[in-house]
């Protein structure tokens, strides 16, 4: 899932600070604003826009940050909005609703344990890519 790769470029400790401080924000945010879902979107995309224009290290970073709580962010809406459905519609739990907030958690616990590896590697310098988003990243940000 997590595969570090060797830059021939080693970054500063100020632009090291700043990426692993983009997968930090995330984690920050998550616990936060924990039943609401976009907030971790919201402070995710606040950090990029305001590190877009940093060195191409932070930038990928936090670029690969924001991919990864994209993804995370759907997966959690559909399952905040199942619930609310459930509580105050017509729907019943079923063994579907079941299957998908166990599949949901799993994600979510595998992410934030990625997250936390990922912002200490950064910190120390690594580059570390994430399997399907660090290539989705490579398309997305330019040096």
């Amino acid at each position: 899932m997590i595969t570090p790769i060797k830059f021939t470029y080693y970054p500063g400790e100020h632009e090291a600070e700043k990426a692993s401080n983009s997968y930090l924000m995330s984690l920050i945010a998550l616990i936060a604003g924990l039943p609401f879902p976009i907030i971790n979107l919201i402070a995710t995309v606040a950090f990029y826009f305001g590190n877009k224009k940093g060195t191409y290290f932070v930038r990928w970073h936090c670029t690969q940050a924001l991919v990864s709580q994209l993804s995370v962010f759907v997966m959690n809406s559909f399952g905040f909005w199942w619930t609310v459905s459930i509580i105050f519609g017509p729907e019943t739990v079923s063994n579907k609703y079941i299957s998908y907030l166990i599949t949901i958690f799993i994600f979510n616990v595998l992410e934030f344990i990625a997250t936390i590896y990922t912002a200490i590697k950064t910190r120390e310098g690594s580059h570390i890519s994430w399997w399907f988003y660090g290539d989705l990243t490579n398309l997305l940000c330019k040096p």
